[in-house]
């Protein structure tokens, strides 16, 4: 599948699914910001790059999780438009692998756009909210207000930006078919 042709289905599919699908992404993504808050917090008086390159390990491998279930989820639309958790995190898994090896330019496509807009909703109330310092640097201190303006920014970017990502995966994938031992619904 060509990266327009899977940019353009995603976005269909995210049209006529969108209430179902960002009600799920939503729930994935309030679940991840547990974990993401939670490491920020570790660090955010800590000026070791060590600490703070961990933080970053756990907020990637967290997001990494958050994804590829919410694929796995997701991996029945195209065919059925059923979302379907159980079993999602193999799925997924299987499904971003199977996409990556069909067509990486249009897995490459798919987290290159998502992560434009993710760019556009987060960077500027971050930057408003924390200053670039802050955003570029270690944390320090900041406020609540502060933290908080830029966790909503994450979780709004995140909403939006998950299930697009996931969808092109799906349908690079060609997966519309249960997996072995992964199926149910």
């Amino acid at each position: 599948m060509s990266p327009g042709a899977a940019v353009r289905g995603a976005l269909a599919l995210l049209r006529r699914h969108a209430g179902r699908v960002y009600a799920v992404s939503l729930a994935v993504t309030l679940v991840n910001t547990v974990p993401d808050v939670l490491r920020q917090l570790l660090v955010v008086d800590d000026p070791s790059v060590g600490h703070a390159l961990l933080s970053d390990v756990v907020g990637f491998t967290t997001g990494l999780v958050a994804q590829l279930w919410l694929t796995g989820a997701l991996s029945g639309l195209p065919a059925d438009g059923r979302v379907r958790p159980r079993g999602a995190l193999g799925r997924g898994t299987a499904t971003a692998l199977r996409a990556v090896r069909t067509s990486p330019a249009a897995v490459l496509a798919g987290v290159v756009l998502g992560g434009a807009v993710s760019a556009l909703v987060t960077i500027p109330p971050s930057v408003a909210a924390l200053g670039v310092d802050g955003v570029v640097g270690p944390l320090d201190a900041p406020s609540a207000a502060a933290f908080t303006v830029a966790t909503v920014s994450d979780v709004v970017a995140s909403a939006l930006t998950l299930p697009f990502l996931a969808l092109v995966l799906v349908l690079v994938a060609g997966s519309t078919r249960h997996f072995a031992g992964k199926g149910g619904g």
